[in-house]
């Protein structure tokens, strides 16, 4: 689905003039963001670069994931990245490497908890948020693992490759 096709299935409900009212713009300009780009080929399409191509350009240009992660947040959920197979080592090397950076990423959860809680025994707001940052690196490299194991991308054969 194109951007601004999402856009326009999003505004449907609440209707394009209240969208444009709540984000303060008109709502001639949240209709061309529910139009396909405007380009050189084709002269009669007359879209708007609209904010969810915005982000998109955000990420590719900083590749902070930062971005995208908040964006989830603020939608009630998380981001997990798509499990990305190595092909230069064995499924038994794959298993393990994955293993122990899950349990990595978890120590570094328990690090941040602890090093909140150690100079006060309070957790102030910048500590919660690294807390906030390493569980969400957990619950993404989980993810990550588990989708790994569903596809059947750790399927050793009895001689360990």
């Amino acid at each position: 689905m194109k951007s601004y096709e999402v856009i326009r299935q999003a505004v449907d409900e609440p209707g394009v003039k209240r969208v444009a009212a709540e984000l303060r713009v008109s709502p001639a300009l949240v209709y061309k963001w529910c139009e396909p780009p405007a380009n050189e080929a084709d002269p009669d399409q007359s879209g708007a670069r609209n904010p969810l191509d915005r982000v998109r350009d955000m990420y590719l240009i900083t590749r902070d994931i930062m971005l995208v992660r908040w964006l989830c947040n603020e939608a009630g959920g998380f981001f997990v990245p798509n499990p990305v197979a190595d092909l230069h080592k064995t499924n038994e090397v794959l298993i393990f490497d994955r293993t122990r950076r899950l349990m990595r990423e978890f120590s570094d959860l328990l690090d941040a908890v602890h090093e909140s809680m150690a100079d006060d025994s309070a957790v102030d707001p910048e500590e919660a948020d690294e807390i906030r940052q390493k569980w969400e690196d957990l619950k993404a490299t989980a993810e990550e693992f588990v989708i790994a194991c569903e596809k059947g991308h750790y399927h050793l054969n009895k001689s360990g490759e």
